[in-house]
């Protein structure tokens, strides 16, 4: 690689240990030369389910490529955090949203729920602030 940042895909088929059959796999890696900043693999379970097992760090453009991908989704996402080391304010904030939304985050780490918590909890009271504001025009 010459310095900058590129995008690997691979698409495989396999069974989980778990007994849930995993219909395709595609990962996408966003790394430096040295150091890998994001992984993501995709797992298609069943029909209308997908995982998005993210390791790494989520921070600067990784937000912006997690944001893509679950624009694209049609099917229900969950999001496993398990392998997740290190989040910066923006990934907080889409995760939050993300889950205010419905989607499902998994192996959370204690830090980034206690985050994505507060962020909830202050983004829930912002809009009420605003409400109010309009209602008093």
């Amino acid at each position: 690689m010459d310095g900058g940042f590129g995008l690997a895909y691979t698409r495989c088929g396999s069974s989980r240990a778990s007994g849930a059959r995993v219909t395709g796999l595609q990962r996408i890696e966003r790394s430096s030369v040295n150091q890998m900043s994001c992984r993501i693999d995709r797992l298609v379970i069943g029909e209308d389910a997908v995982l998005l097992c993210i390791s790494g760090r989520i921070v600067g453009r990784d937000v912006d490529m997690l944001r893509g991908l679950l624009e694209q989704e049609k099917s229900a996402v969950a999001i496993d955090l398990q392998h997740v080391l290190l989040v910066d304010r923006e990934a907080i904030k889409l995760l939050a949203l993300t889950e205010a939304n419905g989607t499902e985050l998994k192996n959370c780490p204690a830090y980034i729920r206690e985050w994505v918590t507060r962020e909830k909890a202050e983004t829930h009271a912002q809009g009420i602030e605003k409400r109010e504001e309009s209602e008093d025009v």
